[in-house]
């Protein structure tokens, strides 16, 4: 997923986002990303996450945005991309009473795997999965910290429907709308896109 940061270019700018669930106040998560200009390389703007990671009440409440979203939808089972997808979808699973699924890069799961490939802007990658991570009881969310062009998520929504199982929701802490995400999401999945902050 790092490279889907390098889309952001100077002329981008985050809407402050402000979300309110049922259970807690208002929260500005937008505050709790840092800009890094001319990184990796001049004219691009870098959005760096770890910042709302380590903050106790800014990570807190990013988790619980999510999973305050998705109570009640019956989530058995969430997945996550290596890497920063594990980050978020552990606790979110933790919060949902569900059980956590990692979607790995090629060669990294010991056991029987199902993979899925996905394009990126320059050639392609895969991701993988166990075959017996999920099975076709499983209500799913996949969870990511970076909605770029949508390929990863896709590629997620496809292994989870190749197991029989139903994608239930996405979920994300930024969504690059201008890249028109969702368009590739639904070739995969007709389910629900729910993102904390979205750039159009």
């Amino acid at each position: 997923m790092i490279v889907c940061f390098l889309f952001w270019r100077v002329h981008y700018s985050l809407p402050r986002t402000v979300y309110q669930g049922a259970s807690m106040p208002a929260f500005d998560f937008q505050s709790y990303i840092t800009d890094i200009p001319d990184y990796p390389k001049p004219g691009v703007i870098f959005k760096d996450v770890t910042t709302l990671f380590k903050d106790p009440e800014g990570f807190t409440a990013a988790i619980d945005a999510i999973a305050e979203h998705f109570e009640g939808k019956g989530i058995t089972k969430v997945v996550g991309a290596e890497a920063r997808g594990f980050m978020i979808g552990a606790p979110v699973a933790y919060r949902l009473h569900a059980g956590f699924v990692p979607a790995r890069k090629p060669g990294k799961l010991p056991r029987e795997t199902r993979s899925e490939s996905y394009e990126l802007e320059y050639g392609s990658d895969s991701l993988e999965m166990h075959l017996d991570a999920i099975d076709e009881n499983d209500i799913v969310l996949v969870v990511d910290d970076l909605i770029a062009t949508g390929g990863t998520a896709a590629a997620q929504a496809r292994l989870v429907s190749k197991a029989g199982a139903k994608v239930e929701g996405f979920a994300f802490l930024l969504e690059l709308a201008f890249l028109n995400p969702r368009e590739a999401l639904a070739q995969s999945s007709n389910a629900e896109v729910y993102s904390l902050i979205s750039v159009d």
